[in-house]
């Protein structure tokens, strides 16, 4: 009997144990998939020990604003990382330079009274290999790098302005005056070479604190190919001295893992936005953007509160947004991509958001601005002399391949006043629009819009008031009654 109970008790322990090493032995992308435990699970794990600072006027340094500091500034970057990191200081006042790189164990502090003035100088921003507008090629480095680091910073309460107006006037130029007549448009946007303001690529343990950016010469913060990193309480102010092309807020592009928090974004396009790829070069490399958390935020002007695109390829899944105000920003909740870019963007949490004077509440466009979205080449134009990033854009992409997939999309305690329109969905008629769930959703509009090739909609606590008395359109779509 002694040994029949001493045997079970071994069975059962043996049982516990492989148990308990089954749970822990899960991967948390693994505990992610089931629910929003991974959420606390986002964002930088460890940051630059400030033991020793390194003052950039002891480099050479000049802070008259006239003066290129890029090599100085990087000399004081490099003996920081040299001495096993440290924090890199300014004294106060204006400092005009073209890229800086920032390194391991470094934090780049720009202080209160600070101002980094970016160079009007393409030339003060050596190309390099990275993505941008979801394929690979050469491209001006940004203003600010981090490439291939771990453990580094920039932070402080100064100023970065880029000074990107002379970048978005010679897009301007070369778009009216030379692509659009020539049926470019597709291409234009890669060939005006303009700077990004701060890059984080292919790094992990980063985080970008407190400053305030403006005038983004192109997009303003891209997180590419990274995990781990936080971006916490930036102020962007794009649309200082007009209004730039493609000035995005931050873009989360194929990276994981991510954090952006008590951030205030006025900008010219998309404010927070999800990317994973383009057509052909986006599905070779086949990276998603996935578990990312932006909460406590601001969205002004803009193209979208939260966006997931066009850049879909690579599929963008487990996101939650929560606690965001947005004023005057063209859309609240935006889902767009191409019949070119695959890829599937699901599982969206929108939470908690209050919004006045929005263009669309969802806007869900699986054929986006097609004049951007498809390439074709003029007759004039030899195939076999074009550049590299034109043939990339070329490559066909198979349908079965091209078709994006939305689904899984979740919006709770949502209020929306001063909308222009409700809603403006519009799936494919081979991959509809799935599963989309309201759940204590609110919206005053002008207009309610409409909805054509999606299914299964679900609501809890929704309400539309429209001036028009109109309400949502529905085409080709299945199980979706509006309250």
């Amino acid at each position: 009997m002694i040994k029949k109970i001493i045997c079970r008790s071994l069975i059962f322990c043996t049982i516990l144990s492989l148990t308990y090493a089954c749970k822990t032995a899960q991967t948390p992308q693994q505990n992610a998939s089931n629910n929003l435990d991974w959420i606390h699970l986002v964002g930088a794990k460890k940051s630059p020990t400030v033991t020793k600072t390194f003052n950039v006027k002891d480099y050479g340094a000049v802070a008259d604003g006239k003066t290129l500091n890029s090599a100085a500034i990087q000399k004081a970057i490099d003996a920081a990382e040299a001495n096993g990191g440290g924090q890199v200081i300014f004294e106060k006042g204006t400092y005009l330079t073209g890229s800086i790189f920032v390194k391991n164990g470094v934090d780049l502090h720009i202080g209160e009274g600070v101002t980094l003035l970016g160079s009007q100088n393409i030339k003060d921003y050596p190309e390099i290999n990275t993505r941008v507008a979801g394929i690979e090629m050469l491209w001006p480095a940004a203003l600010v790098n981090v490439i291939e680091q771990r453990n580094a910073s920039i932070s402080g309460k100064g100023l970065i302005n880029a000074q990107g107006k002379v970048f978005w006037d010679y897009y301007w130029k070369l778009r009216k005056e030379d692509y659009d007549p020539k049926g470019l448009r597709w291409i234009v946007d890669y060939d005006a070479k303009r700077p990004r303001t701060i890059l984080i690529s292919d790094s992990r343990d980063v985080t970008l604190k407190e400053l305030t950016v403006q005038q983004a010469g192109f997009w303003t913060v891209q997180v590419l190919y990274s995990s781990y990193i936080t971006v916490d309480g930036l102020t962007i102010q794009n649309n200082v001295g007009g209004h730039g092309p493609s000035t995005d807020g931050i873009d989360i592009d194929s990276s994981s893992w991510i954090l952006v928090q008590n951030c205030d974004i006025d900008c010219n396009d998309d404010n927070f936005c999800l990317k994973a790829g383009r057509d052909w070069d986006g599905l070779r490399v086949n990276r998603p953007t996935e578990y990312v958390v932006i909460r406590d935020c601001i969205a002004r002007k803009g193209a979208g509160l939260l966006t997931c695109g066009s850049e879909t390829s690579g599929g963008i899944r487990h996101i939650y947004a929560s606690n965001i105000k947005g004023s005057a920003t063209s859309n609240c909740l935006n889902i767009k991509s191409a019949f070119t870019r695959g890829g599937t963007v699901q599982d969206i949490h929108l939470e908690n958001v209050t919004m006045d004077s929005v263009g669309t509440v969802l806007q869900v466009n699986m054929n986006w601005n097609p004049s951007y979205s498809y390439s074709t080449l003029p007759p004039a134009y030899d195939p076999q002399n074009i550049p590299p990033h034109w043939k990339k854009l070329l490559m066909q992409v198979k349908p079965e391949d091209g078709t994006p997939t939305f689904k899984d999309i979740y919006l709770k305690n949502i209020n929306v006043k001063g909308a222009r329109r409700a809603i403006n969905v519009m799936g494919m008629q081979n991959s509809p629009v799935q599963d989309i769930y309201f759940d204590n959703v609110s919206i005053e509009a002008t207009t309610a819009g409409g909805v054509q090739y999606s299914n299964n909609w679900h609501f809890n606590n929704f309400s539309l008031k429209t001036k028009d008395n109109t309400k949502v359109e529905l085409k080709d779509a299945n199980n979706i009654v509006f309250p």
